[in-house]
């Protein structure tokens, strides 16, 4: 069974709220009796995102997961429905949960819906950082560095993140 990362970020209403809510309704989609990696959440600077977003929560999850990418891909995005969000016109506008899996196993998809591992994984500290804290060593697929690497070698213009919560 693949372990699967999922990246976790809210900047409307009660932020940790959010994440810990979203965490619940994953762990149910996990395989019993798995362990489900928790990283610390971080606060961010809004990346793209209209002018006056409020700051971000950020964090990963890692999860055993019984199906394919696709089908995980539907569950996340009902938790996200289920959780309030609402797509908006306005591209990166705030939102009350995202949900984004990065990876899936060592499986690669390029579907018009999903593509794994993330295609900008790799270029965000909000992303990366929380992912270091939780697997440092993992590789990923069409990868060469590992996840540590991969955040010391960052280049990026994306502010610092700041932990909120170590254990939440």
């Amino acid at each position: 069974m693949p372990r699967a990362a999922i990246a976790l970020g809210s900047n409307l209403g009660q932020r940790l709220a959010q994440l810990q809510a979203a965490v619940h309704l994953l762990q149910r989609l996990a395989r019993p009796g798995e362990a489900l990696l928790r990283a610390p959440v971080y606060q961010t600077k809004p990346l793209r995102c209209p002018a006056g977003s409020p700051d971000f929560y950020n964090t990963v999850v890692e999860l055993d997961y019984d199906g394919t990418p696709l089908e995980l891909l539907a569950h996340t995005q009902a938790i996200e429905s289920q959780l309030g969000r609402t797509r908006s016109a306005a591209r990166n506008a705030p939102r009350t949960i995202d949900i984004d899996l990065l990876y899936f196993g060592s499986q690669t998809c390029d579907a018009a819906e999903l593509v794994l591992p993330h295609p900008r994984l790799t270029q965000r500290r909000f992303v990366l950082q929380p992912l270091a804290d939780i697997r440092p060593h993992l590789i990923l697929p069409g990868h060469h560095l590992t996840i540590a690497a991969l955040l010391a070698r960052l280049r990026s213009t994306e502010p610092a993140v700041t932990l909120v919560e170590a254990d939440w």
